[in-house]
């Protein structure tokens, strides 16, 4: 399964589009025009596990400065400012790691 089984390659492409500069990276507006914001709870896992890098059940920081590159080969890579402020938005337990349902709440 890859992430264009779930969503679609011309909203992945306008989502990577609109964050290109440094600094633009709005995970809501992210979600929204990627279509995740509209996924359902058992898709929104499917993305997750191919976002987990190493599969360990949780995205850490290091994974998420290589979010947009899990869409599209290439992209750039999250600045420290927006992988810091992405991680706090969903993290909920303040434990340094978003679990699936961290990432759910994105979808509401």
């Amino acid at each position: 399964m890859s992430l264009t089984d779930i969503l679609s390659p011309s909203d992945i492409a306008a989502a990577l589009r609109d964050c290109q500069a440094p600094d633009s990276f709005s995970h809501k507006k992210f979600f929204q025009i990627s279509g995740m914001s509209k996924k359902s709870s058992s898709q929104i896992k499917d993305i997750f596990r191919l976002l987990d890098n190493d599969q360990s059940g949780f995205i850490e920081e290091d994974e998420l400065k290589y979010f947009l590159q899990r869409f599209e080969y290439g992209a750039r890579v999250l600045t420290t400012s927006e992988t810091k402020t992405f991680l706090a938005a969903a993290d909920h337990d303040g434990d340094g790691k978003i679990g699936v349902e961290g990432m759910k709440l994105f979808t509401y």
